[in-house]
């Protein structure tokens, strides 16, 4: 009998109403997660760094959200991935065993990355990770915890142009004072300055005492820093002082303690800044006293490369003998003409209280400015070299008289004789015919005024305003009035007269220079050549410097203060040398020529 459409829909759907809770206990099997997707939640989850919820996929979430939260907070991770691998479930299917890999990305250039494994357990149709500390990584025992530790690189040394070794790593020794734990302040602070005062004269048992009541309550007073082997040799003396304990770190420290003791401060926080390596680290576990168990991991420090400066040690030692033993503050620049590489940069003890000031400092440059006013006058067509000038033992501009040094008189002499014999009067004179700014912009052309920044030291070349005023443009133009120089700023003014064109100086090997003056205009060959002769001629009227017969150059007393006292100067080049030295309150430029002398016999051949 045919059964009628609408009874066999009816019946069909009923069939399906039987059918499908049927399909849903047993045709796709358990409607609970699997435990590869509660392995795969949990360490999403692990990863995320969302640890509460990875602690809720374990059947111990309190111990495993406290290992977990303990050790991101160790490593401090940029980010944590986790990928599962293979999951086997046992016949019973009461159990599985999953594996992984985790991978801590540390920052700073730090991976580290592992396999792993966890088990799980199916309790009342529901998975869950059987916690254990091996599920964060496979060596991590019960009770233990992980760490990461940093390992700085080894400084890197400091080399000259030549390679000589300047600055080495070594470690200094801090010296500290605790009052309050002395016992008998005065007796240990006594027997502490007579075992340092040999380092520093300045420590005493005065200045030890006073120094600690200073301090804030409950911080030590720092007595001394020492180098590791200075250190040693006094230990034994003051390493059982009650209320006297030590610190240590790395620093780079010249060889030779007395050298370039201004300048090099600047190259040490440059290399230790900016050239530091890589730094190496390692991961371990620790005990429940914190105390190291197991290394996981470790990648060694990797130092940076020797770091190189243009200083040629040989000739900063010359330069620094050559003024050693002047009484007042005294420096030389000295750089390579054709780069600008600075080769020595010199200062007496006198000079180096006042910071690095043979390249920052501001003093009158005498008449070594005449180089810059000749240029000016002999570019400008106002004069040449050879043309007779009036060399009187004074002229009188707009009413200021201006004089010779000891009024000497002339007469009419060739412009290169009045630039040897220094007259101001010369120079004074051809400055009235020069526009204000003109000196201005010579100077700059040849580096003074010119403003760099360069890599490991701060440095003022000077400063040539412009001169509206007749009378202030004739004391500018011997090297008086406003125009003040450094001795790295005349270094470079005799740097572009020997050269032809300004260097940009540099103290770091490879390093870049920036300035304020791009490719300024180069002075005519023409004009530097008579410059030249004319600092020739210098170096023949010096008996001091006879026997440097390929000397350029130019001497310069410059008065400050009052006018009754002087600076001396001598700037000059010698091949592809150009250089400035400056002896502060010297009186006249007779030291500052011996000083030369000195120097440049040092040199040798």
């Amino acid at each position: 009998m045919r059964v009628p459409s609408r009874r066999r829909a009816s019946a069909v759907l009923a069939a399906l109403l039987l059918v499908l809770p049927l399909a849903g206990c047993g045709l796709f099997g358990d409607s609970g997660p699997r435990p590869e997707d509660v392995a795969d939640e949990f360490l999403g989850a692990f990863a995320s760094g969302e640890t509460a919820a990875a602690a809720r996929l374990t059947d111990s979430p309190d111990s495993a959200r406290a290992l977990l939260d303990e050790v991101r907070g160790a490593l401090e991770p940029e980010k944590v991935s986790a990928r599962l691998g293979t999951v086997e479930t046992n016949a019973d299917e009461t159990t599985a065993r999953a594996t992984f890999e985790l991978a801590w990305d540390l920052g700073h250039q730090r991976r580290w990355s592992y396999e792993g494994g966890m088990e799980l357990r199916s309790r009342d149709d529901t998975w869950q990770v059987h916690w254990s500390t091996t599920v964060v990584h496979p060596d991590l025992a019960e009770q233990q915890s992980i760490a990461l530790e940093s390992q700085q690189p080894e400084l890197a040394p400091v080399l000259d142009r030549d390679g000589e070794l300047l600055m080495s790593p070594d470690r200094v020794i801090s010296v500290l004072f605790d009052r309050a734990k002395a016992g008998d302040a005065a007796s240990v602070a006594g027997a502490l300055a007579t075992a340092l005062a040999g380092f520093d004269r300045t420590i005493t048992r005065q200045s030890i005492l006073d120094g600690s009541a200073k301090t804030p309550a409950g911080q030590p007073y720092q007595v001394v820093a020492l180098r590791s082997g200075d250190y040693q040799r006094v230990k034994p003396r003051i390493y059982e002082l009650p209320g006297v304990r030590f610190t240590s770190a790395p620093r780079l420290l010249a060889v030779d303690k007395k050298l370039g003791p201004a300048l090099l401060p600047g190259i040490r926080k440059l290399v230790e800044d900016d050239l530091n390596g890589k730094a190496g680290w390692r991961i371990y576990t620790t005990d429940v006293s914190g105390a190291e168990v197991a290394e996981l991991y470790s990648a060694a420090a990797e130092p940076a490369e020797a770091a190189r400066v243009t200083l040629s040690r040989r000739m900063q030692q010359a330069a620094e003998r050559a003024i050693a033993g002047e009484p007042k503050a005294s420096m030389i620049v000295a750089m390579r003409a054709s780069t600008g590489e600075l080769l020595a940069v010199a200062q007496n003890p006198l000079a180096d209280q006042q910071g690095a000031i043979a390249l920052s400092g501001r003093y009158p440059p005498g008449s070594t400015f005449k180089i810059i006013t000749a240029v000016t006058a002999i570019e400008g067509g106002k004069v040449t070299a050879n043309q007779p000038v009036g060399c009187p033992a004074t002229i009188t501009v707009d009413g200021r008289v201006i004089p010779n040094a000891g009024r000497f008189d002339k007469g009419t002499v060739p412009l290169h004789t009045a630039f040897a014999f220094s007259c101001n009067t010369t120079f004074a004179q051809l400055s009235t015919g020069l526009h204000p700014s003109a000196m201005t912009d010579t100077a700059r052309r040849l580096g003074l005024g010119a403003d760099f920044v360069m890599r490991g030291a701060t440095t003022v070349t000077g400063s040539v305003p412009p001169a509206t005023d007749v009378v202030e443009r004739a004391e500018d133009s011997i090297g008086q009035g406003k125009v003040v120089a450094s001795p790295l700023g005349m270094a470079l003014v005799a740097s572009t007269v020997a050269s032809g064109r300004m260097p940009t100086p540099t103290l770091l090997a490879g390093a870049r220079t920036e300035s304020d003056t791009v490719d300024p205009k180069p002075v005519a060959p023409a004009v530097l050549t008579s410059v030249r002769g004319m600092m020739r001629e210098v170096q023949q009227r010096t008996p001091q410097l006879a026997a440097f017969p390929d000397l350029h150059g130019k001497t310069g007393t410059a008065q400050f203060g009052d006018g009754r006292r002087s600076h001396g100067w001598f700037v000059g080049f010698r091949g592809d040398t150009a250089f400035a030295v400056l002896l502060t309150d010297a009186g006249t430029s007779a030291k500052a020529v011996a000083a030369t002398a000195r120097f440049l016999g040092g040199l040798g051949s």
